[in-house]
């Protein structure tokens, strides 16, 4: 049997004097099967004990062992999933037929009435997955397909469905308190058979999955907290796959290990265009100016990260050539020019959770002194500083934001963000041309019609200058060498994959 090396992996780091948050007993060992096992350090340890109605269901996600109706290709167009295919029956009605001989890893199998039993557990899970904040969500099944209604109309059903945070799980799972135990509940390539608190996981290779079998014969997985920590597991040898290695760890890596993969997250400086300097788009469109992105990405990031040229980064593969149609050219060309500024006092805000913010900061407020602008920063914890960024208190912000969420749509981002009733509208902007254009876009259907909208209301946003994109982070990935297979996704939805492999003579 191949041996198990998540236990081996706290043992080897701790006798090199780590700090390790995340190490304690291993799991049990898996039973006797055939290939190599996987070894998997991730960053963050389970908040909700996995249930899939929290984050915790991008790890069940990630191992491949929970599975929902609808996955997304990189445009973040819906594909068949645990639903074959699927109809809009009215505005407010969809019908998924649902893939016949899944089983689930109890040895259950998959059902219409299961699906629309699970997907109404989440309606009323409390707190709600975050993809249904807002959705009226209702789930029945009708023949071997279940129909989901809204409320109201909503082009995005699919999308929403493609969340992790909808994985359909066993009915066993679902408790009558409302807890969900997603131990061999999946119905993935990967069964969940041992989860040990904050320590670690186990997953075996399901052998009766309905699609491409698992290569290898499991994941050992173990919640790795300390960068310092997972980068010296993938130097050593210890974790085949690693998660989120700091960029001042690669120094010490073999280069032909890390890999790096464009997230959907964009740090911005957010500007007040309600009151203050910054109400005047002459004095905004002069911090546009002054901001030297290169210098941010070169000096904090180490240049690992991509310069801005809009609010949606490579992590989104159509938005770069949606920049060269004529309409994004002419919304840009409305923007106001530079004025001259001498001496102008502004605020500029920003938080310390993320390391580099503050650093970024440091370097945004030489630059834009050097403009003309006499800043005074205001640096504080998050959970300090959001309430009265979202007051508008300040004349800048710095953060670093996600631009597209659950659904795989920037669509709610940018209405949250810029719309004038958005509800995290830092900049105060209220502009009809912004809310002309994302309301166009929110009403299309998921696809190339939908994507142009999206740009064109990106250009909205830009030509205010009430948001300047300064840069386009990266998540950075470990892969052992004689790793294959896997996935390097920049939604961070999947990670081990069927076809997932690490070579025997490689450990």
């Amino acid at each position: 049997m191949p041996a198990r090396r998540g236990g081996g992996l706290c043992a080897a780091l701790t006798a090199s004097a780590l700090a390790l948050a995340g190490c304690f007993a291993a799991p049990p060992a898996p039973s006797e099967d055939s290939g190599e096992r996987i070894g998997l350090a991730m960053l963050l340890p389970p908040r909700s004990g996995l249930t899939p109605f929290s984050d915790d269901a991008f790890k069940l996600s990630r191992w491949n062992t929970a599975e929902t109706l609808v996955v997304l290709d990189a445009d973040g167009d819906a594909q068949p999933g645990l639903a074959t295919r699927w109809e809009r029956v009215d505005g407010r009605t969809w019908r998924f037929d649902i893939r016949d001989g899944v089983r689930f890893h109890d040895g259950t199998g998959l059902t219409a009435e299961h699906v629309a039993a699970a997907l109404t557990a989440a309606t009323k899970a409390s707190p709600k997955p975050r993809i249904l904040d807002g959705v009226e969500l209702t789930a029945r099944a009708d023949g071997n397909a279940v129909l989901v209604g809204t409320a109201d109309v909503d082009p995005l059903v699919p999308q929403r469905l493609s969340s992790p945070q909808l994985s359909i799980l066993a009915p066993a799972a679902y408790g009558a308190d409302g807890v969900v135990n997603p131990v061999r509940a999946g119905t993935g390539p990967f069964v969940l058979t041992a989860v040990d608190g904050s320590s670690g996981a186990t997953l075996d290779r399901f052998d009766g999955y309905w699609g491409e079998p698992a290569a290898a014969s499991g994941i050992d997985v173990d919640f790795v907290p300390d960068g310092t920590a997972r980068a010296a597991a993938l130097r050593t040898g210890t974790a085949d796959v690693v998660e989120a290695i700091p960029v001042s760890q690669v120094e010490l890596l073999d280069e032909a290990l890390v890999h790096e993969v464009p997230m959907p997250r964009t740090n911005t400086l957010y500007l007040n265009t309600e009151h203050g300097p910054f109400a005047d788009p002459a004095v905004r469109a002069a911090a546009r100016e002054a901001i030297d992105r290169a210098t941010l990405v070169a000096r904090v990031y180490e240049g690992r990260a991509d310069e801005a040229r809009g609010l949606l980064g490579p992590a989104l593969p159509w938005a770069a050539p949606g920049r060269s149609e004529g309409a994004y050219a002419t919304a840009l060309a409305r923007r106001a020019q530079p004025a001259p500024v001498a001496g102008v006092p502004i605020t500029l805000g920003t938080f310390t959770d993320r390391a580099e913010l503050p650093e970024v900061a440091v370097l945004l407020e030489q630059q834009l002194e050097a403009a003309g602008f006499v800043v005074t920063q205001d640096v504080r914890e998050y959970s300090f500083i959001e309430s009265d960024a979202l007051a508008g208190a300040f004349d800048a912000f710095i953060l670093s934001r996600a631009t597209v969420l659950d659904s795989g749509d920037p669509v709610a981002y940018m209405f949250s963000d810029f719309a004038c009733a958005g509800s995290f509208n830092i900049a105060q902007l209220c502009d009809p041309a912004v809310d002309a254009a994302l309301r166009e876009a929110a009403a299309i259907e998921a696809g190339p019609q939908r994507r142009a909208a999206i740009m064109r209301a990106e250009a909205a946003v830009l030509a205010t200058d009430a948001a300047v994109p300064m840069l386009h982070e990266r998540v950075i990935q470990g892969e052992a060498a004689g790793v294959a297979g896997v996935a390097r996704d920049p939604r961070e939805r999947e990670l081990i994959t069927s076809a997932s492999t690490v070579s025997g003579d490689q450990r």
